[in-house]
């Protein structure tokens, strides 16, 4: 009767550990996400996201059709897709990229292709800055996948810290390749955009 009464009352703790993290999952998930839109800007920035590249792509289209934005820049993070019969090759994401923009009715010469000295948001932060000294761009909206978007934006406002240049975001919907608000903490994937981006967001505390 005593063990019984043992397991009985572990598993209402259990029971009500898992509510209480059903109900504080999505917090965390929104917590990571940020919006600071613009009407208008000398670029989009498309930040690199290999296999979740559509999500951003559509995004970025969506706003560019607005009007508003003549340019959109894609970071190159050098990463491949898998194997194309048609082509005979592993395409790398960025070409996907560009491909899925010019397919939602974005013009190809408003499509630029930038390539950091390495892979990650910081990379792709400075390699950007130097591009957009050179083009003088003074305004800026990223795009990204929603859990990015804090790091992403807290990043390219360190780098432009000194500089009158103005940085929007804007957040691809979570649910399509990125995966929902409440049930993230469901699949390995939600525990690498969500859990992951908070281990990210410390190193680049720290270090950056």
């Amino acid at each position: 009767m005593k063990k019984f009464s043992r397991a009985f009352n572990i598993s209402i703790v259990l029971l009500l550990l898992l509510a209480a993290w059903i109900l504080f999952a999505p917090f965390l998930a929104e917590r990571l996400i940020v919006e600071k839109p613009l009407e208008r800007a000398d670029v989009i920035l498309v930040l690199a996201g290999s296999s979740v590249y559509l999500e951003r792509t559509d995004r970025a289209a969506e706003i560019y059709k607005q009007g508003g934005f003549p340019k959109i820049v894609l970071t190159d993070d050098g990463e491949k897709g898998g194997w194309s019969r048609v082509e005979q090759r592993n395409p790398p994401y960025v070409e996907l990229a560009r491909k899925n923009l010019i397919a939602q009715g974005v013009p190809s010469e408003a499509v630029e292709i930038i390539k950091p000295n390495g892979s990650g948001t910081i990379y792709e932060a400075r390699i950007f800055r130097e591009a957009a000294r050179r083009e003088n761009w003074k305004s800026i909206l990223i795009v990204t996948s929603p859990y990015h978007t804090r790091r992403a934006l807290w990043t390219l406002e360190r780098q432009f810290a000194d500089e009158a240049v103005e940085i929007g975001i804007a957040a691809a919907p979570a649910g399509r390749q990125t995966p929902p608000l409440n049930y993230w903490w469901l699949t390995p994937h939600g525990w690498n955009s969500v859990a992951g981006e908070y281990v990210k967001s410390w190193y680049y505390w720290v270090y950056y």
